[in-house]
């Protein structure tokens, strides 16, 4: 079972490594891997579970946060919904790719935190506010799936983890809390 501990923290090379495409079939581990990314995930939304095993809650994990530089990403986003009990994104993707965007831009009103980063980071992170992905799932099949606002922003982040990319360099150093007018602020 994944813990806190696999997760490597700001700082560490493999964070800034562009990874690598994986190629199908996934070995076991590869497969393994994916669905512990997920399960970690899920776990660290569980008040129980996450106080047991030290979980910091998430929404989504990049393989390349736990030192290994492949391009295979975790998302569990919950609903919304309270009278929805099922996640309104829950997905292991392969190789994921932005085939399309908004041109519209969104933020997160309160920012973004990164499982890799243990400290506050203030300021907006400007990402597209729609993204068209494509992806294979852990069998090889592929998928190609729109997203908007919160679940578009989580891929990302979690897409940006895949290019050596953290979601504090997509702030604004001179003004952190400074956005367009046309810029979407999600709640």
């Amino acid at each position: 079972m994944l813990t806190m501990k696999d997760v490597i923290r700001e700082g560490h090379p493999t964070l800034r490594e562009t990874a690598k495409e994986l190629t199908f079939p996934l070995t076991d581990e590869e497969k393994q891997l994916g669905e512990d990314m997920l399960i970690f995930l899920k776990n660290s939304q569980d008040p129980e579970l996450a106080e047991k095993y030290e979980l910091r809650g998430g929404v989504g994990l990049a393989a390349p946060q736990l030192n290994v530089a492949k391009r295979l990403i975790a998302v569990h986003v919950p609903s919304l919904n309270p009278e929805k009990e099922e996640a309104s994104l829950s997905v292991v993707m392969v190789n994921p790719k932005i085939i399309s965007h908004s041109v519209q831009d969104a933020c997160l009103k309160d920012g973004e935190g990164c499982l890799s980063v243990d400290r506050d980071v203030p300021g907006y992170v400007v990402r597209h506010a729609r993204a068209t992905v494509t992806y294979q799932d852990l069998e090889g099949n592929s998928h190609k799936v729109k997203l908007k606002n919160y679940e578009a922003i989580v891929v990302q982040h979690e897409i940006d983890h895949l290019n050596g990319i953290m979601f504090y360099d997509h702030i604004n150093e001179q003004n952190p809390f400074g956005v367009s007018s046309d810029v979407l602020i999600l709640e």
